[in-house]
């Protein structure tokens, strides 16, 4: 393209986090929940951290269940995001699907008996968990 290698290579590395970006974004707005189920997780999110926090911790859960968590509580403890904090409201819209499409795995894996055995927070925080992870 440029005529040198180093240029080009440096051009296609762009290219190719630039569309991995993308790609990461368009999957993110397929899983998004529906409706104002976006603005109930977030309202859940102290609990919903608590809960990932010890579902991580507990060594009866299966090693890959543990494994997802722990990187996901490592993405959400980083301070780069998909989409930027500070951009409102999105911002944290990108932390909150994750971990809905996380705790979603975590579910048919474990169980759902696995994860209200270490819900933190109260029965109506359990029911919009539910309703947010679509768990059964």
């Amino acid at each position: 393209m440029t005529g040198s290698f180093w240029w080009d290579l440096l051009l296609g590395v762009a290219a190719a986090l630039l569309l991995a970006w993308a790609a990461l974004i368009v999957a993110l707005v397929i899983v998004r929940p529906r409706g104002g189920l976006l603005r109930e997780a977030l309202r859940l999110l102290p609990d919903v951290l608590r809960l990932v926090r010890r579902l991580a911790a507990d060594k009866t859960l299966p090693r890959g269940v543990r494994i997802r968590l722990g990187l996901l509580l490592a993405y959400l403890a980083l301070p780069i995001d998909l989409v930027p904090d500070f951009i409102p409201v999105l911002g944290y819209a990108d932390d909150a699907i994750i971990v809905s499409a996380v705790l979603r795995s975590v579910v048919r894996r474990a169980g759902l008996d696995a994860v209200r055995a270490h819900w933190p927070g109260t029965e109506d925080g359990f029911a919009a968990l539910a309703r947010l992870t679509r768990l059964p």
